[in-house]
């Protein structure tokens, strides 16, 4: 079954919501090499409060995105990774990464102009 972005009943506009995230999208982009640990990413990632990237990190796990698995060390472990779903996102979400950032001065030109 597919989704319609355009009907508001339809559960992709969660889904819409979830990865049009500007956290979610950090994670998928930062953990596109591999698994990471929470402060590996928090680091990463940068600006971003230990709160808001555990709702963050649940809500992808919740959605089946991302992995969470706990290692029995002491102290514990913890790893975030991707799942194959959260994988077949890497592609798109890299590639509005990439225009954001060949484009950035044009945006924020474009946003003074309009403050004038």
């Amino acid at each position: 079954m597919r989704g319609d972005a355009f009907d508001p009943n339809c559960p992709t506009r969660l889904v819409l919501d979830r990865i049009g995230d500007k956290w979610s999208v950090l994670v998928v982009l930062g953990l596109s090499d591999g698994p990471r640990r929470f402060t590996g990413l928090r680091g990463l990632i940068g600006g971003v409060t230990p709160k808001v990237l555990t709702q963050t990190l649940r809500a992808m796990e919740r959605d089946g995105l991302l992995t969470r698995t706990v290692f029995a060390e002491v102290p514990p472990r913890v790893e975030y990774a991707l799942t194959p779903l959260g994988l077949s996102l890497q592609a798109p979400i890299q590639a509005v990464a990439d225009w954001a950032e060949e484009n950035v001065e044009a945006v924020v030109s474009a946003r003074e102009k309009h403050a004038v």
